[in-house]
């Protein structure tokens, strides 16, 4: 009787838990927060390319002064509290000319440098996907483009072209690509033996379309790299050709023109000519060198400890 009374005691299995449907989104300021928090000296440095944006955007509305403006009764005024750097040789504001040439140093920097990089990017991606006698000539093209330094050649392109905007950046433009180029393809040579490129070619694809849809999105990362490290150095061309008188022509609002107004004669009287857009063209430049560098440390698997 004890053994028929015995209850027996039946236990369901655990609910298995809920499988994840998968890998969690991770949002835009998740990804800043994380990189400024791994890439302090990246951070600091977008953070310095974002204020000279701003600077560049807003400079008709912050610029103490009119640009433009001369006054032969305050040439060459020390900084003061209506000029905080003072004055030129034609008493022209040297702060407001500073905010303005922003703009001219962003306008030839980002067009030179993001259509050189894209079609040096494209030229790259095409030399390592064709192969054979494309690659052959546009590799020996290259070579070319790439023995000559940069500012030399463009120092010879804005010669032959004439000094304005729109030369300026072809000048500035044509000895990047060569560079992008070859790094570029050294990057899609190995993208072409992976197994989408060869799945894109067994279902039909045509060649341009593996190039443009397959090829050249995964050669964003050196490419991203690549743009910002040869922004700085288009601003630095930029600001060389108009010191040389080669850039852009006054009255325009540049930082070479600036430190090209500040010659020999000044530097004793008014060293501020020179201090100003020196520093200025610094700072730009080291800023997007350090982007550069710790877009290559975050975006290169490599370098990834």
């Amino acid at each position: 009787m004890a053994a028929a009374d015995a209850r027996v005691e039946v236990r369901l299995p655990p609910k298995p838990a809920r499988l994840a449907t998968g890998p969690r989104s991770v949002s835009l300021i998740e990804l800043v927060l994380d990189f400024a928090l791994h890439r302090t000296l990246g951070a600091l440095g977008a953070v310095v390319i974002v204020l000279m944006i701003l600077t560049a955007l807003l400079a008709g509305l912050i610029a103490p002064h009119d640009p433009y403006e001369t006054s032969f009764l305050d040439q060459l005024k020390p900084p003061s509290a209506d000029n905080l750097l003072g004055t030129d040789a034609f008493g022209r504001d040297v702060l407001s000319r500073l905010m303005y040439g922003a703009r001219t140093a962003l306008k030839i920097g980002f067009g030179a440098a993001v259509v050189g990089a894209s079609i040096g990017a494209l030229l790259g991606v095409i030399s390592a996907y064709f192969g054979g006698k494309i690659d052959l000539l546009l590799e020996r093209l290259m070579d070319v483009l790439i023995s000559f330094p940069l500012l030399i050649l463009a120092l010879a392109v804005v010669t032959a072209l004439g000094n304005n905007d729109t030369n300026v950046i072809i000048a500035i433009t044509i000895p990047i690509i060569p560079r992008v180029a070859r790094v570029i393809r050294a990057s899609a040579m190995t993208i072409r033996r992976m197994p989408f490129v060869e799945a894109a070619r067994c279902i039909g694809a045509n060649d341009w379309r593996i190039v443009l849809r397959h090829m050249l999105p995964n050669v964003v990362a050196p490419y991203l790299i690549l743009l910002t490290a040869f922004l700085g150095q288009a601003m630095l061309s930029e600001a060389a050709l108009s010191f040389l008188g080669l850039g852009v022509a006054e009255p325009t609002p540049a930082w070479g023109l600036m430190l090209r107004g500040a010659s020999v004669q000044f530097v004793e009287r008014a060293p501020w000519l020179a201090i100003a857009p020196g520093v200025a063209l610094s700072l730009a430049v080291f800023a997007f060198n350090l982007l550069g560098d710790s877009l290559r440390d975050a975006l290169d698997p490599r370098l990834r400890l």
